[in-house]
């Protein structure tokens, strides 16, 4: 899905209307008048009276009930409308058959449906729940298939495409079913924009105004339309196409039934796809094309899009560059298939117009060249079909109109040449592959060359700094057992380098404090910015986390973790030095109403990427296993181009490749981010971090805190208020308000779901990060989590970290909170 932004749908004002009463069907000789209605059997979509808009005009039409009440989807006499209220919509016989007949005010046919000419005995005209009007034989066998169905709504369109709607044309009788666009909001009457499938040739799908395609979404592939890059799998809906000797269509069906998403043609030829927002009570936008600028490029074009086909070049070089392009292309060299001509590969390109095309689903792609080789009309062939490699094959024999790249989707396509032609442009690929390989050695020289320079001004500045490193590095490294000083080799400041750099620690380089002290902005001589971690020396049990933090860092390198530039023991003072970050911490922006803007959907899934990437390496790929034992908001840092670096290693503990998990009598952490066996029994492994991870993202996707969290029905915490949604089918009201212009639906609720997986109250159901990456990247279904173990907090200090408390298990702490599923 792209962004939500909101639709301004076609709507009937209520205070026009009053319902004297409603029914389920309409009989032979029953009928409606204003006022009443035919309401399908669930309530979803209501027939009856209308006024679009302004209009003062009375039409029969379908909205939708239940929700987005107002939302027209069909209309009966779009084209006819009546002046007043005393419209009739009745079961009449007419001749031989049976029809559904809507009458004004002196009894004449305003509109009808067709007559049905086999004998009905006892037709009944009923409001489906999937929004189709039906007429069909009461109480009869087959009743709810639609091949029995005497006349449906359904073959007749109007601007909008519900869930198991046709949009094609049927062979045998030559019913055409297409969308058209109202000529206003307040006019349903049929305007010059259509939607629907051309079966000349290979079938494809057009929009139209008037003649004129605007946009051709292309052929079917087996995947989706050749030119269609919105139309892609989602957890929304399915789609499917059929193409046989008496039908061809498209039609889409629902996944999940309380999703409600339709497509429309709007008033100035834009066909988008609306899918319904239950938190915002909104329809939000799943995707769009539009028909308001010509998408036609061809040899011959004219659109100041357009550009040359390789081996192709424009007619009047002057005008072309001017932008006008009415002269078109040709070719280069023309085509001598006496002399043999060849094809040239042209790859990721949406397949150009296949109305005059012929199509052998039965080939394969040599077989295919072989047939457009032996025919000096061929002018370009394909694959038919992309699934499984490529089978079938196309074959064009005429201009090969509106054929351009599209990387994302596009398919291969090979285009006849003149041979002299095809050794040019392998002539001229040599030529640039030969000078790309130029720029890549020259750039490696360049690069060597840098790096040799950097190599011998940090040597010798190595050797001029002052004494004492030595013993500071022997200092550090004194309780690090089994590591030697080379394999552990950290770059040492001397103390007044750091003194200058911060400006002797002043109050306007201070950027926060932490747990064991502040954080300091510096910038060394070179020009470097840094930041200063200088452990404060009240801080009873700093030493010990300083050179844990120290060592730890030295060892790790990846570009999710914050970067240890190097350390400063002299005068009893303990200081590391980081890579500066200027965009602070991801806390700063997703806690604050006005901040939390700047991180739009795209962003914060780039963090929980990242941050989720980072924590894999720690636990999978680091020459130790890290199990880090304080993530949380504050302790992921956002460098320039908001690419998040996990922080603040000095709670880290590093296990054997075969230890699983360790206990400790000193539990520390942050309130809120800790794991219930870690917090009750001080029991942590990787899936402590699991579990934080899984707080973390669920703050990042909410906008709130976990710890503090307030709603006004409950007490829970944020895991438990993500939970009571989850388990009431309602994840989406979770999902920060800040993100309804930028988020897609789908990717929130796979986040939202990826968190509640790693907040499981067991350990063993929490998922490894392994894992955890490739649910947030792939596509397939995810399991359903089970009940997360979250706390209530009662009474708790709130510094943002603890280290000191022995009795953290204690029911005057903290307690457990079970929270059944309702």
């Amino acid at each position: 899905m792209e962004g939500l932004k909101i639709l301004i749908i076609y709507s009937f004002l209520f205070c026009n209307i009053r319902t004297a009463s409603t029914r389920d069907a309409i009989s032979l000789g029953q009928s409606i008048r204003e006022g009443e209605t035919v309401v399908s059997a669930s309530e979803s979509f209501e027939l009856g009276f209308f006024s679009p808009g302004k209009s003062k005009s009375r039409y029969l039409g379908i909205w939708f009930k239940k929700i987005a009440t107002g939302t027209v989807t069909w209309v009966a006499n779009r084209d006819a409308p009546l002046s007043d209220r005393s419209g009739v919509l009745s079961m009449s016989r007419r001749g031989n058959g049976t029809a559904l007949v809507l009458l004004n005010s002196t009894n004449d046919v305003v509109w009808s449906s067709n007559i049905v000419s086999r004998a009905a005995q006892n037709p009944v005209a009923v409001l489906l729940e999937s929004g189709n009007l039906v007429v069909k034989e009461k109480d009869g066998n087959d009743n709810d298939d639609p091949d029995h169905f005497l006349w449906q709504s359904f073959d007749y369109p109007s601007h909008t495409l519900l869930a198991g709607m046709k949009l094609g044309v049927n062979l045998v009788t030559g019913l055409n079913r297409l969308m058209s666009s109202w000529k206003s909001a307040d006019d349903p009457a049929r305007s010059e924009y259509t939607y629907g499938i051309d079966p000349s040739g290979v079938p494809q799908a057009m929009l139209k105004k008037g003649s004129t395609i605007r946009y051709r979404a292309g052929s079917w592939n087996g995947l989706h339309w050749t030119g269609m890059p919105q139309l892609q799998p989602n957890p929304v809906y399915t789609f499917e196409f059929v193409s046989n000797e008496n039908e061809v269509f498209y039609r889409f069906k629902l996944i999940n039934s309380s999703v409600p998403t339709m497509m429309v043609i709007n008033t100035i030829g834009d066909v988008q796809r609306f899918t319904w927002m239950e938190h915002t009570k909104k329809w939000g936008l799943f995707a769009r094309f539009s028909g308001t600028i010509l998408d036609h490029c061809n040899i011959h074009s004219d659109s100041p899009d357009c550009e040359c086909l390789e081996g192709f070049e424009p007619k009047s070089p002057g005008d072309w560059y001017m932008l006008d392009k009415s002269g078109g292309c040709g070719r280069k060299t023309p085509l001598n298939c006496k002399h043999g001509d060849g094809f040239l590969k042209l790859k990721t390109v949406k397949v150009p117009d296949t109305r005059y095309a012929q199509v052998d689903k039965n080939i394969i792609l040599l077989e295919c060249k072989e047939l457009c080789s032996r025919n000096c009309s061929c002018t370009a062939y394909a694959n038919s079909d992309v699934r499984g490699g490529g089978s079938g094959c196309l074959l064009w024999f005429h201009d090969l109109i509106d054929i351009k790249v599209l990387p994302e989707i596009g398919q291969d396509i090979y285009v006849r040449m003149a041979a002299s032609e095809l050794g040019k442009i392998e002539r001229r690929k040599q030529q640039r592959k030969a000078k790309q390989v130029t720029i890549i050695i020259t750039s490696i020289l360049l690069a060597t060359g840098v790096i040799l320079l950097g190599a011998i001004v940090y040597i010798w500045k190595k050797k001029h700094r002052n004494y004492g490193k030595t013993d500071d590095r022997q200092e550090l490294y004194s309780n690090e057992k089994g590591s030697s000083k080379e394999e552990m080799e950290l770059p040492i400041f001397d103390w007044k380098t750091i003194v200058d750099a911060t400006d002797n620690f002043s109050e306007e380089n201070k950027l926060g404090e932490g747990g064991f002290g502040p954080v300091y902005k510096g910038m060394l001589i070179e020009g470097q910015e840094i930041a200063v971690k200088r452990l404060s020396k009240s801080s009873g049990q700093g030493v010990e986390e300083f050179k844990n933090e120290a060592l730890l860092i030295a060892k790790l390198q990846h570009r999710n973790l914050v970067k240890l530039l190097g350390c400063c023991t002299q005068r009893d003072e303990r200081v590391l030095v980081y890579e500066y970050l200027p965009n602070k911490s991801l806390d700063y922006f997703i806690f604050d109403t006005t901040r939390s803007k700047v991180l739009d959907w795209q962003n914060r899934c780039h963090i929980i990427g990242g941050i989720a990437r980072g924590l894999l390496y720690l636990h999978h790929d680091s020459r130790l296993r890290i199990i880090h034992r304080d993530l949380k908001a504050s302790n992921v840092l956002l460098d320039n181009e908001m690419n998040p670096k996990i922080s603040d290693f000095g709670m880290a503990r590093a296990f054997g490749l075969d230890q699983t998990e360790a206990n400790t009598n000193r539990v520390v952490g942050t309130y809120g981010y800790m794991s219930p066996e870690y917090a009750i029994d001080g029991l942590f492994s990787v899936k402590s971090d699991v579990f934080s991870f899984g707080v973390l993202v669920l703050e990042i996707v909410s906008g709130k805190r976990n710890r503090g969290f307030y709603h006004a029905d409950h007490r829970h915490n944020l895991l438990g208020h993500a939970w009571q949604l989850w388990i009431q089918d309602r994840p989406a009201e979770l999902i920060d308000k800040s993100l309804y212009d930028s988020c897609s639906l789908s990717e929130a609720i796979r986040c939202i779901q990826v968190g509640l997986l790693c907040v499981q109250q067991i350990p063993e159901d929490r998922p490894n990060m392994l894992s955890v990456v490739l649910m947030l990247s792939g596509e397939r279904s995810l399991p359903q989590p089970k009940q997360p173990g979250f706390f209530t907090e009662r009474n708790l200090p709130e510094s943002e970290s603890s280290s000191s408390k022995q009795n953290l298990s204690s029911t005057n702490e903290i307690s457990f909170s079970m929270l059944e599923a309702r």
